[in-house]
């Protein structure tokens, strides 16, 4: 897997910058890879990161800008350590520090820093291309099968090992109901149409499970 990612990597920023020279692209992989391999990861690993950059390859013709949506799942939860809150905001000021040394011309940097910033909330603005590619491809596992998203809590509950069992449940069943209270989960056609109901339905399944 990190082969192949390394050569995604490669692609991306290279397209990203526009024909500019620069730093060897490699280094950069290297060092987000192992950002991605931190033992503190059972959900946030290079198969979210695959998973993620696979989903905005289907979704990327609805993106006004697929090169950066890229980019920004390469950042998107390249910081990470359950006990924080600050992770997207970090995961931004890396990507604002990485791609400007990187020479990613700067308004492309900083649209890589705002879709980093917008998962913390996962709601884009209507005709926010970009944000909408991003987002639904980051909450794709929400739709997967009954099995890969039994699998997926799981992973995330091992993340956040360290939270007592109640008050896991609480703070599990918030985020829950917060993103079943969004008029929308997906907002590209293709995730309203392939994704939206199946997601929903796991939603609320784990919410019951969580509540009983």
């Amino acid at each position: 897997m990190p082969e192949d990612l390394t050569s995604r990597w490669r692609h991306t920023l290279t397209a990203a910058r526009e024909g500019a020279g620069g730093p060897d692209p490699a280094p950069y992989a290297e060092e987000l890879l192992a950002r991605w391999a931190e033992p503190q990861r059972r959900y946030h690993t290079a198969t979210h990161l695959t998973a993620v950059l696979d989903h905005v390859d289907t979704l990327a013709e609805h993106a006004a800008d697929p090169e950066a949506v890229r980019l920004a799942a390469w950042f998107h939860d390249a910081v990470y350590r359950p006990d924080r809150s600050e992770n997207e905001e970090r995961s931004a000021q890396l990507a604002e520090r990485a791609l400007t040394e990187a020479r990613v011309p700067g308004a492309r940097t900083a649209e890589v820093a705002r879709l980093v910033r917008l998962t913390v909330s996962h709601d884009p603005q209507p005709g926010d291309t970009n944000g909408e590619v991003l987002c639904d491809a980051d909450l794709a596992i929400l739709a997967s099968s009954p099995a890969d998203y039994a699998a997926y809590a799981a992973s995330i509950r091992d993340e956040y090992s360290f939270v007592p069992d109640q008050a896991f449940r609480e703070g599990r069943a918030a985020v829950l109901r917060q993103l079943l209270g969004l008029p929308r989960l997906f907002r590209t056609p293709y995730g309203a149409d392939r994704w939206e109901t199946a997601a929903r339905r796991n939603l609320a399944t784990e919410l019951e499970l969580l509540t009983v």
